[in-house]
């Protein structure tokens, strides 16, 4: 649909966006290291080790103990953490890139951590609901990335973000446009592409986790749908 590259927003509130940074430092590791780059054996028990697989989680089915790496709770943040393949792993991270920093200047360091963590939760929390006898491990950042965005539009909706329109034309759009519509196709596609590959229920999950939490998170004087800075430099 679009690729996001930049945007029109300084920071108000943090010096740097450092729980951003060190989010993908995180996710670029579990790829590397505990998926082997995507590579080998390594990589597929990692998926069945750390990914989120709803059969296990609500003890329909019993995990080989020595693929159990942590609980099955834990499941549901560690998911987040691992990727499909590298595509996969640049996609969200640049989506991270791009708007992960505004909503931690929103909320400050520590709650957008945790944000980031329950948008996740929230995510697989939907995925494994509605597929509860799935034995496919859900792997990768979307449900938490789907929470940063749905904060974002809420808090800045008329902040110009440069994408790339069908992967090559450079347009400045409003964030009430380009991501407005990136959230309605996820709505759309969970109810019309239940056949699919992409697990479209952990992005609504997150997304509604997103929009609810950011309410509650975000510091005390941050207004919800700032009228922001519609032209600039960051």
């Amino acid at each position: 649909m679009f690729i996001p590259l930049h945007d029109h927003n300084p920071l108000r509130h943090v010096l740097r966006p450092y729980v951003t940074w060190g989010l993908i430092l995180a996710n670029v590791f579990a790829y590397v290291v505990l998926q082997g780059a995507g590579v080998g054996e390594v990589y597929e028990a990692s998926a069945y080790s750390y990914g989120l697989i709803p059969s296990v989680l609500f003890d329909l089915r019993d995990l080989s103990p020595e693929l159990m790496a942590v609980p099955e709770n834990a499941t549901l943040v560690t998911y987040a953490f691992l990727h499909a393949d590298f595509w996969h792993l640049a996609g969200n991270m640049l989506f991270l890139w791009v708007f992960g920093d505004n909503v931690e200047d929103a909320m400050g360091h520590v709650k957008y951590l945790a944000f980031y963590l329950l948008s996740a939760a929230a995510g697989g929390l939907a995925y494994a609901l509605l597929s509860p006898g799935s034995d496919v491990p859900l792997v990768g950042a979307s449900g938490a990335v789907s929470g940063i965005v749905a904060a974002y539009v809420m808090l800045h909706p008329r902040v110009r973000v440069w994408v790339l329109v069908l992967g090559r034309i450079p347009l400045p759009i409003p964030a009430l446009w380009a991501l407005g519509a990136w959230i309605g196709l996820q709505f759309f596609n969970l109810v019309t592409d239940s056949d699919g590959q992409v697990a479209w229920s952990a992005h609504v999950g997150g997304i509604v986790a997103g929009a609810v939490l950011v309410m509650v998170l975000r510091r005390r004087g941050v207004r919800l749908f700032d009228r922001g800075l519609t032209t600039g430099t960051r």
